[in-house]
């Protein structure tokens, strides 16, 4: 089963955003799914970020239907909320990179108008025309 980011950051102790970073370089390989969400493979992101070992607590699990149905209902809300980030995160990085790329264009557009202001030739200058 592959990780989002978010459970690719967990599980190497990693912030996103370094996950993101190696995604985007080329030291992890990853794809995006149909909703944007970032699809990594475990081998591929344990290959350059080992995982890091949980030492959380094990609560006992009361078996009722209830406690069932909210821990299902709070994963799905996580990996949703999760996912979201993630979209959000990339429509950011586009937005820069787009911000970017207009600044340039406007930087080239002022510079070629710059060039085609006509001057005045010596003659013109010396007679006032």
């Amino acid at each position: 089963m592959a990780y989002t980011l978010g459970e690719a950051a967990r599980a190497t102790g990693k912030s996103k955003a370094t996950i993101s970073k190696a995604i985007k370089s080329g030291r992890i390989s990853a794809h995006k799914d149909e909703t944007g969400t970032f699809q990594i493979d475990p081998s591929e992101l344990h290959r350059v970020y080992p995982p890091t070992v949980h030492s959380e607590h094990k609560e006992t699990h009361v078996n009722t239907s209830e406690k069932t149905d909210n821990d299902a209902t709070i994963r799905e809300l996580q990996a949703r909320l999760e996912a979201a980030h993630d979209r959000l995160s990339d429509r950011e990085t586009v937005i820069a990179d787009l911000r970017e790329d207009r600044d340039r264009w406007r930087q080239q557009a002022t510079a070629l108008l710059a060039d085609q202001r006509p001057t005045k030739s010596l003659m013109a200058r010396l007679f006032g025309r």
